[in-house]
């Protein structure tokens, strides 16, 4: 069963996969719970991802299913194997929601990394300094102790992009970089790293300008994730009050995908984004000397 007795995000992903590759194969559960010598409360709790498959059944559901494309058939082998493995994240665990869990685990997996942030620079090109201020200037008391932990976690996350591990694609609006959410010093900074990151051959960083209107309205932060070489929306996950959501249903992952384009088609182009960056770094710098 996966840790805590809750889906995991790779255990759910993995459900979902069998889910629609049975339902394609025109098969129902107790059919499929033959092919695995099983119960039907064993099929629905594979594709429910409450347990976690066997690479063995995995492999007789697939063969049934008709699936004999060998990157998907290596792909949900994969996720069976790795579906229990302990990320770095879970020594933290403690302290962390599982919802954030669960997008952490979805960035620990992910070829393409896409994010729009319209509000603050997105964590994954955050400062230390910068994701302490915004952690502890939320709208609940934190420890300072916790801070501190989920500062950690925070940096913790950006190895995966430091190590080229993931293509990454930021669009920030505009407001997130000229207006500072935290102490200039700190600001000033934070989008130094940015325009450093920004380098990066697995990097991009785009602007939404002022001048693209209400289009910065179109949603509130997301981001979302690809498991495969091409980048196709797979999940998204939205920040709110209460938590993160997980978004997998193929509407939902269209709608944020269609929402992507049309903010990266509106956005700066980098070299542009990087010299507005920059243009504002600086009158930061002259308005503090």
């Amino acid at each position: 069963m996966p840790a805590g007795g809750r889906p995991t995000v790779r255990s759910r992903r993995l459900g979902t996969a069998l889910r629609q590759f049975r339902h394609a194969a025109k098969l129902d559960q107790p059919q499929a719970a033959e092919i695995i010598a099983a119960s039907q409360a064993r099929v629905s709790r594979l594709e429910s991802g409450h347990v976690t498959a066997r690479v063995i059944e995995v492999r007789l559901l697939l063969d049934a299913y008709g699936v004999h494309e060998p990157e998907v058939r290596t792909k949900l082998e994969e996720l069976a194997k790795h579906s229990k493995n302990r990320g770095w994240w879970l020594e933290h665990a403690a302290h962390l929601r599982p919802d954030y869990v669960d997008h952490i685990a979805l960035e620990d997996d992910a070829t393409y990394i896409r994010e729009w942030q319209p509000v603050m620079v997105p964590g994954l090109l955050q400062t230390p300094a910068y994701a302490e201020a915004v952690i502890a200037g939320g709208p609940h008391y934190i420890d300072p102790e916790r801070v501190a932990q989920l500062v950690t976690v925070r940096v913790g996350r950006q190895a995966k992009i430091e190590e080229g591990g993931t293509s990454y694609t930021a669009i920030l609006w505009e407001a997130a970089i000229a207006h500072p959410l935290v102490g200039v010093d700190i600001h000033r900074d934070q989008l130094s790293a940015v325009l450093e990151v920004g380098k990066r051959k697995n990097v991009t960083v785009q602007v939404l300008p002022f001048s693209a209107g209400a289009l910065a309205g179109l949603a509130s932060a997301f981001s979302s994730f690809s498991f495969d070489e091409e980048p196709t929306a797979e999940a998204v996950t939205l920040d709110n009050l209460r938590g993160t959501s997980v978004l997998e249903s193929p509407e939902d992952l269209a709608a944020y995908a269609n929402a992507f384009d049309l903010l990266r088609s509106s956005a700066l182009a980098p070299d542009a984004s990087a010299q507005l960056i920059r243009g504002i770094l600086r009158s930061l710098k002259e308005d503090g000397s």
